[in-house]
């Protein structure tokens, strides 16, 4: 089983997020640039991945898409891959000031 986890901010900038859940997390976050996505920051721990990135996402028709359709007003995502259900990395993550838990999915 996977679980997919995805928090959002609109009180912090992707820079300020990676800063807080890396200390958080004891993580350290390295930028990647993706077509689809832009750019995002991931880390890797023994628990999954963990990546930043802004909600607005480069178009192919120049205009911003949203990565996270049903929340419109979040700025910035913070997405979380573990291999099961992980309640002390989500009680860490939900502890970060003006982090919200916004969609949980296990396959």
């Amino acid at each position: 089983m996977t679980d997919y986890d995805i928090y959002g901010t609109s009180s912090h900038t992707a820079s300020e997020l990676i800063r807080l859940a890396g200390s958080c997390l004891g993580l350290v976050f390295t930028e990647r640039d993706s077509y689809y996505r832009g750019i995002y920051h991931r880390a890797d721990s023994p628990d999954g991945e963990i990546e930043i990135q802004p909600n607005p996402i480069p178009g192919d028709d120049g205009e911003d898409d949203l990565y996270v359709t049903e929340h419109p007003t979040v700025q910035v995502l913070l997405l979380t891959t573990t291999p099961a259900p992980n309640p002390a990395l989500r009680a860490q993550l939900v502890d970060v000031e003006g982090l919200v838990h916004l969609q949980h999915e296990s396959w």
